[in-house]
C-alpha cells in the first residue's frame, strides 16, 4: 500500500475533488475523496509502481549500454 504524508494526501484529495467538480460536475466530499484515494492506492497503486520500476530499468539498461559503447570508443589499437 502506498503511504502519503499528510501534505501529499491533502494535495491528492484536493486534486480528486477538483477533477470531480470540473470534469464530472459532481461534488466530492473530503471523506469520499480520501476513500477514493485509498482505493486507488490499494487497487491500482502496484500497477503504477511496477510501471515506474520497469521504466527505470529500461533507462538504466540504456545508460549502461551507452557507457559500454563509450568505453569501446576509448580503446586503443595494440
Amino acid at each position: 500500500q502506498i503511504e502519503f504524508s499528510k501534505e501529499e494526501r491533502a494535495a491528492a484529495t484536493a486534486k480528486l475533488r477538483a477533477y470531480f467538480r470540473d470534469e464530472l460536475d459532481q461534488d466530492l466530499g473530503q471523506l469520499p475523496a480520501e476513500m477514493l484515494l485509498d482505493f486507488i492506492g490499494r487497487e491500482l497503486g502496484a500497477a503504477f509502481y511496477n510501471r515506474g520500476v520497469t521504466d527505470a530499468q529500461q533507462l538504466v539498461r540504456q545508460k549502461a549500454e551507452d557507457i559500454v559503447e563509450a568505453l569501446y570508443g576509448l580503446e586503443r589499437a595494440p
